[in-house]
């Protein structure tokens, strides 16, 4: 299907305001008409997936739309970087990667976006209202903003957010449409998995096995309690987005649009129902586990970012107590939290303990052949999902509590109640 275009974006596909604009535009037009879209509409900000470097045909294509004289038309965020930007020698990056991932910084900042490296946009800069249209790259962050925030963006692909990110458009399909915002299956909380939401360590979990139901469908899920801590939200929307291909899922109750389960499926009846048990949730806590025994090497928090809320409760949990010297306990975060605990004293005591926090990066991106981990521990379960098959590294699941008594023992250490 051909998509309507204005005189304005006819006029850009025809290169008069130049062929940087002219190839974002023409690739989200082949974008819309492959699903559909009838027109183009204006989006207010976007977040660009891309920064983390994959291939070098990435940073080719995002040079030379900066050579062309590309800039960002809208406020446009960047993901996390493969590495920390301000402090890659306590990374121990390789000084190929370092040049790859500063030229791929260089053609960003060159066309204006802004440096906030991080996966977690939402946890601070720009925060989109309730049905504000944007185009957001990042797995767990479309997944928060469709659910939690009650903005509106597809699951974007890697570069297609750069496109929409120069035009301020995007193709009118997909969740844009609130036709197609409706839950298709329903998924409900048995009682004694309610019982278990006072624990954060559940909801990492309940959002991986709800992705695997959901696979790339919208869910609907009920039993929540009137108050989930929003790195709760964060956690199990990272998890759901990384187990299925989810981009928006119903919490009853907390998602804007969806406060009775009737507005979730609009008033029909969901075409399947699921119970989560509290098997499943032990179940799928030590399917996540594939480490054997008791050893480790680094306990790795902060996928997606942590927050400041994350990083007082760490410095609690890690009060007078010290690393253990086999283990690397890493913490990932963004270049604004950094400051933040830096200026308020967090960042000191956490160093002084053995923690060691790096900005801009992702965990699971560290350069591995500068680093001789074999097992790994995380409160994520995006982390644990992605661990072996991407790091190649044996996991272990655990709360945050459990982390870091393992870091500080040096040995595994899961005393959760959910394994009890």
């Amino acid at each position: 299907m051909a998509i309507k275009l204005t005189d304005h974006e006819k006029d850009i596909l025809d290169g008069r305001e130049g062929p940087a604009v002219q190839i974002a535009l023409s690739s989200l037009v082949d974008l819309g008409e492959a699903f559909g879209a009838e027109e183009l509409i204006a989006v207010s900000q976007t977040h660009i997936d891309a920064a983390v470097y994959m291939v070098d045909a990435q940073i080719e294509f995002v040079e030379r739309l900066a050579d062309l004289g590309a800039r960002v038309s809208i406020p446009s965020s960047l993901n996390a970087a493969s590495i920390d930007l301000k402090n890659p020698q306590a990374l121990r990056v390789p000084a190929t990667l370092l040049e790859k991932c500063r030229r791929l910084e260089k053609a960003y900042l060159k066309m204006g976006a802004t440096p906030t490296w991080t996966c977690a946009p939402y946890q601070q800069g720009l925060m989109p209202r309730f049905g504000e249209r944007i185009a957001w790259g990042e797995s767990n962050a479309i997944v928060f903003a469709n659910s939690v925030i009650g903005a509106r963006t597809i699951r974007y692909g890697d570069l297609m957010d750069v496109c929409a990110a120069i035009v301020g458009k995007a193709p009118n399909f997909g969740l844009y449409l609130s036709r197609h915002r409706k839950a298709e299956l329903l998924i409900k909380l048995d009682a004694r998995s309610q019982g278990l939401l006072n624990q954060a360590a559940v909801f990492p979990i309940l959002g991986y096995v709800l992705g695997e139901l959901a696979k790339d469908r919208i869910a609907a899920i009920e039993g929540f309690p009137p108050m989930v801590p929003t790195d709760c939200l964060k956690a199990f929307c990272a998890a759901a987005a990384s187990s299925g291909a989810v981009s928006l899922i119903h919490i009853v109750g907390h998602t804007p649009e969806a406060q009775t389960l009737a507005m979730c499926t609009g008033d029909s009846k969901p075409k399947e129902v699921h119970e989560i048990s509290f098997k499943m949730i032990r179940d799928t806590a030590e399917k996540l586990s594939t480490a054997k025994g008791d050893h480790l090497d680094l306990v790795a928090v902060g996928c997606p970012h942590f927050s400041i809320a994350e990083f007082h409760q760490l410095a609690r949990l890690m009060s007078r107590r010290k690393v253990h010297g086999s283990v690397a306990f890493w913490v990932f975060t963004s270049r604004a939290v950094y400051g933040w605990i830096e200026n308020s004293g967090l960042l000191e005591e956490l160093t002084r303990s053995g923690v060691m926090v790096f900005s801009d990066g992702c965990p699971l991106e560290y350069p591995q052949e500068s680093w001789r981990f074999h097992t790994a521990m995380s409160n994520s379960a995006k982390f644990a999902n992605y661990c072996y098959p991407q790091r190649g590294l044996d996991v272990t699941y655990g709360s945050l509590e459990a982390c870091v008594a393992s870091a500080v023992n040096g040995l595994v250490c899961r005393k959760d109640r959910l394994w009890s």
